[in-house]
């Protein structure tokens, strides 16, 4: 079985970074303003879905932790 963290896509456009579990109402969209050091998050879904794998407080503790290694390794945040 595939843990939750390795389902979630996560997918760049522009200066945001998405992050969604299929299958679900779970999605997140962060960015990085300007002058900031972190990603701040925006257009949460916030709808509870119980057919999902995981809580949404899960969620959205994983999507933070994929969307800040992907900030990384886009060089966005150290």
């Amino acid at each position: 079985m595939t843990a939750p963290s390795e389902q979630l896509l996560v997918e760049v456009v522009g200066g945001e970074i998405m992050v969604i579990l299929p299958a679900t109402s779970y999605g997140v969209t962060y960015y990085k303003p300007a002058n900031s050091r972190q990603l701040i998050a925006r257009d949460l879904r916030f709808k509870v879905d119980r057919c999902a794998c995981i809580t949404q407080s899960e969620f959205l503790a994983r999507a933070l932790q994929v969307a800040n290694e992907k900030a990384r390794e886009l060089g966005w945040i150290v």
